[in-house]
């Protein structure tokens, strides 16, 4: 499958949106029940850190974005990110790709960790993050009610080599 990694935009607002819910939809990607609105996803993400995986057609495949942790100096160099693959595309190396891309940028721009909470049952989340260098912090034991039930959330970083 050809991939190519580009800068998230506007323009790619509609199957951005359409991923996140299909994630939401399927229960074990995030707290969140809805999508937000683009104007809400794009006020939320930092806009040098955010990218889209397309097909050769020029269809979204999967996005990643990441969002500040903290105004405090003390955590500059610290993000935290979500990233989301369309169903019928993963298995192919999208977030692998995805991860890389964020992992470039955020290294040039010297943020030196970055973070994420996964649900343990999203074992293919966790694979992937553990292949791209992320480890397992611990975990946030019933943290936040979801549909009715208390969960689990994995924290993981990946500490720059280079600049941590």
């Amino acid at each position: 499958m050809s991939i190519t990694i580009t800068a998230l935009t506007g323009a790619h607002a509609d199957e951005v949106l359409a991923i996140y819910q299909a994630g939401i939809d399927e229960g074990n990607a995030t707290f969140e029940t809805t999508a937000p609105t683009w104007a809400q996803f794009d006020a939320a993400k930092l806009p040098e850190h955010r990218f889209a995986a397309l097909d050769v057609d020029g269809k979204v495949l999967g996005w990643i974005a990441a969002t500040k942790v903290s105004d405090r100096c003390a955590y500059a160099g610290v993000v935290e990110h979500s990233v989301y693959v369309h169903p019928a595309a993963r298995g192919r190396g999208v977030a692998g790709r995805l991860l890389a891309a964020l992992i470039a940028s955020t290294e040039t721009a010297g943020i030196w960790t970055i973070q994420s909470g996964i649900f343990p049952e999203n074992a293919a989340s966790l694979a992937v993050h553990a292949k791209a260098g992320f480890r397992v912090i611990g975990t946030r034991e019933r943290i936040g009610r979801h549909h009715g039930a208390w969960r689990d959330v994995v924290l993981l970083e990946r500490r720059s080599p280079v600049l941590g």
